[in-house]
């Protein structure tokens, strides 16, 4: 792998797809003994732990240079945020078949990645990116509600 590779988006965008398909597998058994808010818990632990390692590691720690009061309240909104989506990922893999759960969760990309997107910038998708909405809305629903 080259330097250039390594900071391509699109690289980092499927390993992040990988590693939240293996998160559902893992947490869905993780998740079949416990109470879920707990599984939530003990998953926000090890993130928290891991990160400060990596941090560490780094030493990017050290100096994290100013953070304005800007990105502390976008900051602590998506945190509270995640939290909130975590909660209710493990309270739906408790109750019901990853299989299901996981196409749902990921109406977030056409929560997130689109139309909240556009409500905080002037310009709207393309009509190729209202395509893809539709798909992968169709796609969920499809998954969601198949018999």
């Amino acid at each position: 792998m080259t330097p250039e590779t390594l900071s391509s988006w699109q690289i980092w965008a499927v390993l992040s797809a990988v590693f939240a398909a293996l998160t559902a597998i893992f947490a869905k058994v993780g998740v079949e003994d416990i109470n879920s808010d707990l599984a939530t818990f003990i998953r926000t632990v090890v993130v928290l732990i891991s990160f400060a390692m990596i941090l560490f590691a780094t030493g990017q720690f050290t100096n994290p240079g100013p953070i304005s009061q800007k990105s502390w309240i976008f900051l602590v909104l998506s945190g509270l945020g995640t939290g909130a989506s975590w909660l209710c990922y493990f309270r739906a893999l408790k109750l019901g078949p990853a299989t299901l759960v996981a196409p749902i969760d990921k109406l977030s990309v056409v929560l997130g990645g689109r139309c909240l997107a556009w409500s905080f910038s002037a310009s709207g998708p393309s009509l190729n990116g209202w395509l893809g909405i539709a798909l992968i809305t169709a796609g969920a629903v499809l998954i969601a509600f198949k018999r």
